[in-house]
């Protein structure tokens, strides 16, 4: 069922993004397509500004707005610039707590010649919220992003 669910979202974010330029819109469309799909705690994305992730846009309650690089999930994904799955965030040495209700999450990095321009990030309040499926998912859908926007 989920891999069906991500064909659907992945075709919806096609459809909302394609002819649209302004990275900032596609991001927001992006993370309320995610939201209103799965319902997870979060869904945001970070941008890479200087040595640190920036807040973008979101859906869900009010987040972290800075992560400084190599820090938390996020960081870390970055860093290593591959999906990261983190089953309990409670465990991940380096864990930033932007809220207590968060209890698993999922970092996809955006990468653009070789280099990661932003992370997109998804909290569950569940323990063991994401798996293979939610990373190939989302690995396919964030490569409709870049294509239609104007400087990454």
């Amino acid at each position: 069922m989920k891999v069906e669910l991500y064909q659907k979202l992945n075709n919806e974010v096609r459809a909302v993004i394609t002819g649209e330029e302004d990275l900032i819109a596609n991001l927001a469309n992006v993370a309320a397509l995610i939201k209103h799909t799965f319902n997870p705690w979060w869904v945001g994305f970070y941008l890479v500004k200087g040595e640190d992730l920036v807040l973008g846009p979101f859906q869900g309650p009010v987040a972290c707005t800075r992560i400084p690089k190599g820090k938390g999930v996020c960081g870390h994904a970055r860093a290593i610039k591959t999906t990261v799955i983190v089953p309990d965030v409670h465990k991940f040495e380096g864990h930033i707590a932007c809220s207590s209700e968060s209890n698993s999450e999922i970092v996809v990095p955006l990468i653009h010649k070789g280099e990661v321009w932003a992370v997109l990030d998804i909290d569950s309040a569940d323990f063991n919220a994401f798996d293979e499926e939610d990373k190939k998912g989302l690995e396919e859908l964030v490569q409709f992003i870049l294509p239609n926007a104007v400087n990454p």
